[in-house]
């Protein structure tokens, strides 16, 4: 197919039923990129030589040094089949798992997907990410098996042995999508039953389970992918061939006589031909034959390589060309390299773009095919139900579906992500190809330039003679004449006004236009993602200027793209079911938004990101003048990522936060060439730690059972620093209770520390966002604002209280879930604030599950006991997120408050670890009672300076609280999947053990001498990891790092030897190394805090007797 003009493709955007938006996803180096060559090659764009080589669609440097795709690319491809002319709308997405948010964005855009599977590798766990990610999306995939010519000239399988191979990589990827149906199905049916429960027409004696009952009713033929189906296609897109089982099923109908739906029911499968009967019969596997894929497919595609690369037969070469009907260029034929002639021949026997892209057209939908499902999905944002939204919005569901490019219809648009292009890119500033009467007018020009120049020549060289005959000016001044027109002229161009320089980058969204006709020029409203429709109603026009409505603002888009790859046409509108480019909205969205010319139109849900960014470096310039181009730069960089965040912390840094190490480099790089173009220096890693608390350990540091006279001289040792920090505002027990008095002597606080179970802090940690949202919720109701929560919220948060009620479980942690205070650090994070003051009542954090209690009960309290339960939060918030190890968050510390006392008994605060109610001292008890009946009490403002010292109050008890029990380090850990070979195994394990990493499992890979090895990494010693393993392994192993989980560091960093066996082994120093207390001091050295070590100075080695020798 020829090169299709712009008019075509212009034409083609306003059919709607013949559009295509895919994206193509995949593992990293699965052939993503080569298969996008092929597919832009056949229309013309670039040659077919080129297909594979160039990477068209990589248009970064970067990208086509390292050979991975870093971010996703459209562009818009013409493909004709039979009387049907389709418009495809292709996004090539990266594999790389640090660049797994442009996959969020790409999927978010499209309603299919090709994903990419290596007939090698098969599944790998980038692969099932996508898969997940597709999903969660609801657009529907076809699968790509690429790189079979691997199974030919790399691992030599026989025809017979590769069947069996593909077999079992179409059974891995089924897998993942049975799984996550399975789940899908079962929730469904966990949510009809309760529907049941509640309207009562279930009876006691009906609660019996099935788990199996709902699939086995469940339709779930049309999700997997199968041959026989048409949604898989076998492919090697480096040597330009593939084919779908269809294909082959209509060459040998003609050829056989057989009907091709007979062929294509068992061209896949356990059928053989019967040469006597000259049948088709199944059980070949039973009977030792040759499967019909086999003997009709895989055997021709192994005799073609054999002849053509393996042995260079000329006469069967001619012999096969001739059968094909394939014409080659004599110069094909002479070429050394035997690839490029069997690229010559499957390129025209069995084009790879015809198979991929005919699939794509038959099974993938068009845009008017989206679900209800999937709008009401996008329009449902966190806790807010479709139908609580109002009918206005409702009514835009009707706009979705019909896709209408009318002039009634509203524009609806989701941005996904900003991408900057140089100012030179744009249409408008590309330079035109020049006319005949611009070459005459240039030419013309060009001679009055040359004969100026010649004139001024000859003046020049009269006035040297003149000046010879008159006398010969000085040297001097000839000199200093030139030096001064040098200066003159190096100083314009000091001054000269640099605008282009400054605006060289341009920001474009990326987009799909969901509803209505995107016009240039064209005023829309940009919708945060808070925003609410049923406050924007009120009497608001995209024409008119923006009413005062919280979250909402008006944009003009002053120019509309086709996006071409590494080129953009500018386009006067684009009608809707497209991906299109929209310029003029860097100052409105900064990375994605919702754009509407309605109000009534809901913001989308957030995009799903896969990868957490967890690497921070400090950056700054090298030059201090510069530091307002490195701010305007980080700017820039936080716009154009979309998963890039750029922090200001308290101490005035400015920090990068990135998903890992490459994209780290890339977005330093882009910094440095792109946005700021100043020289910068940045910091090492800042690695994240977290503080927490665990139980007394029952062994000492040599794995030796603790005794009775071992743990007595423990406690001795922790009671003399406990005395040692008491004081008399401070009062540490030594059962781990921390009672401290305000400096005003009116209110006392008492905090115990201790922590959590560690499945109550992966609960806590994986429902972040909705206690979030449960903290939202709450707001709302003290605030009494009428709030819409949606069922599947309600049930979410009634599942967490459930999951918290079972981790919560014994005499101590009798009725704790109920008595939850507050959550920390941020009011969402993995620590507990428990309330265990006696008689102290207030609104509990669950009470969005019972409206029909008195919510304004709550409000009965008086206005200082409002502001003492803020004042003890706020400080327990402070506490939690700087711990007194070296200023980390904490995680998994249940801090209980078991006494506050302010003129009246009021309740305290727990900190963020487990803590126990327990009756206080007595001496304790009076020095409260006092506390209590001060005449001064009785003077002071309730609301005033009290409020600031129980804050600081609370916030000294927990942190003191902490410091009673055992203190740990945790550290971030990667989970590392490396593939390798079997050749370079123990360099692999020899670099893990070297850098803290432990093995979980390896396996080898079926089929294949490939192993691959499961691990955990901690995230501080990940650094340089990737490329130490490559050059170890010779580049035979490259390794996946995504982050995991937080692990408790299990040394001690304050560990001192106290037992005989320990002194034995440690030494009385006991100055090995201590990974813990390694890492803490690195952290407080990187803060600014005091850090205790002995620095030694004038050192000298001692020397022996046999060195003098």
């Amino acid at each position: 197919m020829g090169h299709t003009g712009l008019e075509k493709i212009v034409a083609l955007q306003r059919n709607p039923a013949n559009i295509r938006n895919l994206c193509i996803l995949a593992h990293v180096d699965h052939g993503k990129t080569t298969l996008a060559d092929c597919l832009v090659a056949s229309n013309g764009i670039i040659s077919s030589r080129l297909a594979g080589k160039l990477r068209y669609l990589d248009s970064r440097e970067d990208e086509q040094i390292r050979g991975i795709t870093m971010k996703s690319s459209a562009i818009s491809l013409h493909y004709r089949t039979g009387d049907q002319e389709y418009l495809l709308n292709l996004i090539d997405s990266p594999g790389h798992v640090d660049f797994s948010s442009e996959v969020s964005t790409a999927v978010r855009l499209c309603d299919g997907a090709i994903v990419v599977v290596d007939a090698v590798e098969g599944v790998c766990p980038q692969t099932q990410v996508v898969l997940r990610q597709a999903w969660l999306e609801n657009i529907k995939p076809v699968l790509v098996i690429n790189k079979i010519d691997r199974l030919i000239m790399e691992l030599k399988l026989t025809s017979q042995e590769a069947y069996t191979h593909l077999q079992k990589i179409l059974e891995q990827v089924n897998a993942v999508t049975g799984t996550l149906f399975t789940s899908k199905v079962l929730e469904e049916r966990a949510e009809k039953e309760k529907e049941e429960e509640k309207e009562g027409e279930k009876t006691s004696s009906d609660q019996v389970y099935d788990w199996s009952a709902g699939l086995e009713e469940a339709d779930d033929s049309h999700l997997y992918f199968s041959p026989d189906q048409g949604n898989v296609v076998f492919a090697s897109a480096i040597d330009g061939w593939g084919f779908s089982v269809q294909q082959f099923a209509h060459i040998y109908s003609q050829r056989m006589g057989i009907k091709a739906e007979v062929l294509l029911r068992t061209l896949w499968g356990d059928f053989y031909l019967n040469a006597k009967a000259k049948r088709i019969m199944k059980g070949a596997q039973a009977k030792g034959k040759k499967p019909l894929f086999v003997q009709l497919v895989l055997d021709n595609i192994w005799s073609l390589y054999d002849a053509v690369v393996t042995r260079r037969d000329k006469e069967k070469v001619d012999k096969v060309v001739k059968s094909l009907g394939v014409k080659l260029m004599a110069r094909d034929s002479r070429h050394s390299d035997a690839k490029v002639l069997l690229t010559a021949i499957c390129s025209q026997w069995l084009p790879v773009s015809q198979a991929v892209l005919s699939m794509v057209c038959e099974k993938l939908p068009s845009p008017l095919d989206i679900t209800a499902e999937r709008v009401e999905k996008l329009m449902s944002v966190g806790m807010r139900r479709f139908d609580s939204l109002p009918e206005q919005t409702q009514d835009l569901k009707e706009a979705f579906l019909q896709c209408s490019s009318g002039r009634d219809a509203p524009v609806i648009v989701f941005v996904s992500k900003m991408f900057a292009v140089d100012s030179k890119a744009l249409p408008q500033n590309r330079p035109r190809p020049l006319t005949q009467e611009d070459i005459a007018q240039r030419r013309e020009l060009a001679r009055q330039r040359h004969a100026n120049k010649m004139a001024a020549d000859q003046t020049a060289e009269e006035n040297t003679k003149d000046l010879g005959h008159k006398g010969s000016m000085p040297q001097e001044e000839l000199s200093t004449g030139k030096l001064n027109i040098k200066i003159e002229q190096m100083v314009t161009n000091i001054w000269a006004p640099d605008e282009p320089e400054e605006q060289r980058e341009t920001f474009v969204a990326f987009a799909r236009v969901y509803s209505g006709v995107v016009k240039k020029g064209q005023r829309v409203f940009v919708l945060g993602p808070k925003y609410d429709p049923a406050q924007g109603l009120q009497n608001c026009s995209a024409s008119d200027c923006v009413p005062e409505v919280p979250h909402l603002s008006c944009c003009s888009m002053e120019s509309i793209y086709l996006l071409m790859g590494r080129e953009l046409e500018e386009l006067e509108d684009m009608p809707a079911g497209n991906v299109v480019g929209i310029g003029g909205l860097e100052e409105c969205v900064l990375k994605s938004a919702t754009l509407s010319s309605s109000p009534a139109c809901p913001p989308f849900t957030s995009l799903n990101f896969e990868a957490m960014p967890i690497v921070r470096v400090a950056i700054e310039p090298k030059h201090p003048s510069e530091m307002p181009k490195l701010v305007r730069g980080m700017r820039l960089l936080n716009q154009a990522d979309p998963c890039a965040e750029v922090l200001i912390q308290e101490t005035g840094e400015h920090v990068l936060v990135t998903a890992g190490e490459v994209h780290l480099q890339r977005c330093l790089d882009d910094l440095r060439d792109r946005f700021a173009k100043i020289e910068i220096c940045a910091s090492k890693p800042i690695i994240p730690f977290r503080e927490t608390v665990v139980r007394p350990p029952k062994v000492d540091m040599v794995n030796e059972e603790m005794g009775k006279q071992q743990k007595v001289a423990i406690i001795h040792q922790v009671k003399e620093a406990l005395q040692g920090r008491s004081s008399d505002t401070l009062h540490v027990d030594p059962s781990g209770l921390v009672t401290v008095t305000t400096p005003n002597r009116l209110g006392t606080i008492g905090v115990r520390a201790i922590p959590l179970p560690q499945e109550v802090t992966c609960v806590l940690e994986s429902n972040s966002e909705l206690i979030r949202t449960l903290e939202q919720i709450n707001m709302s109701l003290r605030e009494e604002k009428n709030l819409h929560v949606s069922l599947a919220t309600q049930e979410a948060i009634t599942g967490l209280k459930a999951q918290l009620e079972k981790g919560l479980q014994g005499r101590k942690w009798r009725n704790a879930v109920e008595r939850i205070w507050a959550f920390g650090p941020r009011r969402y994070g993995p620590n507990i604030l428990l309330n265990s003051v006696e008689g102290y009542e207030r609104p509990s954090v669950w009470q969005c599950l019972s409206r029909n209690d008195n919510v304004g009960e709550a409000r009965a309290h008086p206005t200082a006991l409002r502001d003492f339960d803020n004042s003890i939060i706020s400080g327990f918030q402070l506490a939690t997120l700087s711990g007194p190890m070296c200023e980390e968050p904490l995680m998994g510390v249940y801090s209980l408050e078991e006494d506050h006392i302010f003129h009246q008994s009021l309740a305290e605060g727990k900190q963020d670890g487990d803590i126990e109610a327990t009756s206080q001292p007595e001496g304790t008890a009076s020095a409260l009672s006092q506390a209590r009946f001060r005449p001064e009490a009785a003077t002071v403002d309730s609301c005033g300076q009290v409020s600031g010292q129980l804050i600081a109050a609370m916030k000294e008890a927990c942190r003191h609280a902490f410091q009673a029990q055992p203190q740990r380090l945790m550290a971030a850990m990667y989970t590392c999947e490396i593939m390798t070979t079997a050749e370079v195994l123990g360099r692999v394990y020899g670099v893990l053990g070297k850098r803290e990493g432990r093995v979980l499992h390896e396996e080898m890979k079926e089929g294949t001498d490939m192993f691959i090895i499961k691990a955990i990494l901690p995230v501080a010693e990940s650094f340089g990891f990737a490329d130490e393993i490559r050059k170890r392994t010779s580049g035979l192993a490259s390794p996946q790092l995504v982050f995991s989980h937080w692990e408790i560091i299990s040394s001690d960093p304050y560990w001192v030897p106290t037992t005989e066996e320990e002194y034995l082994h440690f030494g009385e120093k006991a100055d090995s190394a201590n990974q813990a207390l390694k890492y803490m001091n690195a952290v407080r050295r990187r803060k600014g805090l005091y850090v205790e070590e002995k620095i030694v100075e004038h050192a000298e080695k001692q020397r022996t007797l046999s060195k003098n020798k």
